[in-house]
C-alpha cells in the first residue's frame, strides 16, 4: 500500500493492492441499497460482466437489452449499462426486498464499491471512495475478500486488456465522422464481445482472447 497523490478529496489518500486491508466492509449493508439508485450512467458493463449475467440467468444478451440493460453512448462509443427503473431510478436487478437478484454475478463496478480503480503503468490499484457509502462504520477487510472475484489474475488481465482496447478505440473514433461507419463499429463491438460465443471447453477469458486479434485488426487498433 502506498500514498495516493491524485484523486484528492474523493479518496482516503492511499492506493491498495489485492492483498491489502481497507475499511470498505459494510457488513451486509443491513437492508440498505442506496448505492443501487441513480447510477445508470456509472455502471458500464464489460463483456465479462454481461457474460456472467446472461449465463446465470440463462438468457441472451439481447433479451436483457431494454429490460435490464440500456445502451448508452459515451463520446462515440455505444456500450451497455445497468438500467435504472421507477420513480426512484433503482437498478432493474433489485428485487422486491431491495436485494440484488444477481449478487453473485453482479458487475465488477458494483463489486468494488466503495472502492474504485486507478490505472497507471499498465496496471491498476484500488482506492477508497470517501463519503460515497452511507453506512456509518465500515469495517476493515482484505481487498480480495471484499471483491470476491474467482480467478482474479485472469480477470485482472482481461480488465487491463479491455481498458486499453477501449482507450485505443475511443481515440480511433475521434477521427470517424460518418454516422453509418460509427454505427457499424459499435455494432461490431457488441456482436464480437458482448454476444461472444464461448465454445465447448472454453471459459470466457479463452474466448475473449481468441477473438481479440481479429477484432483489433478489424477495428484498426494496434
Amino acid at each position: 500500500m502506498r500514498t495516493l497523490k491524485t484523486l484528492e478529496g474523493i479518496s482516503d489518500g492511499k492506493l491498495y493492492d489485492i492483498d491489502d486491508y481497507v475499511k470498505a466492509d459494510t457488513c451486509g449493508c443491513n437492508g440498505c441499497y442506496t448505492c443501487c439508485h441513480q447510477v445508470g450512467d456509472l455502471v458500464e458493463l464489460t463483456p465479462f460482466d454481461a457474460y456472467e449475467i446472461v449465463s446465470h440467468l440463462n438468457v441472451s444478451f439481447d433479451a436483457l437489452l431494454g429490460d435490464k440493460l440500456a445502451l448508452q453512448k459515451n463520446n462515440k462509443l455505444m456500450l451497455p449499462y445497468l438500467k435504472m427503473v421507477g420513480e426512484t431510478q433503482q437498478c432493474s436487478f433489485l428485487n422486491g426486498e431491495g436485494r440484488c437478484s444477481i449478487h453473485g454475478q453482479r458487475p465488477n463496478i458494483c463489486r468494488l464499491f466503495p472502492l474504485g480503480r486507478v490505472y497507471e503503468n499498465d496496471d491498476f490499484k484500488y482506492f477508497l471512495q470517501v463519503g460515497t457509502c452511507v453506512m456509518p462504520n465500515l469495517e476493515e477487510i482484505k481487498v480480495s475478500e471484499w471483491i470476491g472475484i474467482v480467478n482474479y489474475n485472469e480477470n485482472k488481465t482481461f480488465i487491463l486488456t479491455w481498458y486499453k482496447l477501449l482507450k485505443a478505440l475511443n481515440f480511433r473514433l475521434k477521427f470517424v465522422y460518418d454516422e453509418a461507419e460509427l454505427e457499424e463499429i459499435n455494432q461490431y463491438v457488441l456482436d464480437t464481445f458482448y454476444r461472444i460465443e464461448v465454445k465447448e471447453g472454453e471459459d470466457f477469458y479463452t474466448a475473449f482472447f481468441r477473438v481479440l486479434p481479429e477484432a483489433k485488426e478489424r477495428l484498426g487498433i494496434l
